[in-house]
């Protein structure tokens, strides 16, 4: 089994979590130092991969299957969280996002839901968020990229149906890793540690269900908030403080924004990125 974006948080967990289970586990990550020092201390296969780069992907696929054997799980956990008014952030940064968050979905399904298919069997775990059917101020485009996450998970999985693969997307809330990095939890907003959405990618392995909210009671909120008026949406927004995203300002978030401003710089500079 492949994940990406395994160097650290929900990857990570998910590592740990699989490799416990006696699953032959790979974890990739953009950033070689962190996966090569994670897959060491986990005892898997680590590689670099830039899920953005589909030749990239591909590469780390290939490496997958040559020294673990044909891939039957996918975990699509790579992703960025830039933070801040929608106006105020920077193209590259945005283009980063989507490239990221949606683009490397597509890239690694396409990349791995054709060899599942010929042998009939597979899973396709996409970490996307409860950002994508919940939407919040100072996350517009990242909200956007988990919308489309969300939609691509349930439109593929559609369309491999009978076929013995499946596709699952975990969506959880606010999750206790270096997406959040400076950014302050709790105060009415669920909050997860990485293990906990690590069970959910786990479990998913089992059961196949469609979705899977983090932490599991806010499938029963949910649809309830989808016919709430924007009035009360809205005042239980500002008594959760729901506009601390919008109150960011990129740059200011360490490392995180560290590595999302070196993601955009990747792209060619379409569109300054101030650090």
């Amino acid at each position: 089994m492949a994940i990406t974006g395994g160097a650290r948080g929900i990857g990570r967990a998910a590592a740990e979590a699989f490799a416990r289970r006696g699953a032959r586990v790979c974890v990739g990550d953009r950033d070689a130092a962190a996966v090569e020092r994670a897959g060491s201390e986990l005892g898997v296969l680590a590689a670099p991969v830039d899920v953005t780069d589909r030749a990239s992907f591909a590469a780390f696929l290939d490496r997958v299957r040559d020294e673990a054997g044909p891939l039957d799980v996918l975990v699509n956990n790579a992703g960025i969280m830039p933070l801040g008014p929608f106006l105020d952030e920077p193209d590259a940064v945005g283009d980063a996002t989507l490239d990221v968050n949606v683009r490397g979905l597509v890239h690694g399904m396409r990349l791995a839901l054709p060899g599942m298919v010929e042998r009939g069997r597979g899973h396709v775990v996409n970490v996307a968020s409860m950002a994508g059917k919940l939407p919040l101020p100072g996350m517009a485009v990242y909200n956007a990229s988990k919308y489309a996450a969300v939609g691509l998970s349930a439109a593929v999985r559609e369309e491999v149906a009978g076929t013995g693969v499946t596709v699952s997307a975990v969506l959880p809330t606010a999750v206790r890793t270096g997406l959040t990095e400076g950014v302050r939890l709790g105060g009415g907003l669920p909050t997860v540690d990485p293990e906990r959405v690590a069970e959910a990618i786990v479990r998913s392995c089992v059961t196949r269900r469609a979705e899977y909210p983090v932490p599991g009671w806010l499938a029963a909120v949910q649809p309830v908030l989808g016919v709430t008026p924007e009035p009360v949406v809205r005042a239980v927004r500002r008594l959760m403080d729901g506009d601390r995203a919008y109150r960011q300002r990129f740059g200011t978030r360490g490392d995180h924004d560290r590595r999302v401003a070196e993601q955009a710089a990747l792209r060619g500079g379409r569109g300054e990125v101030s650090r």
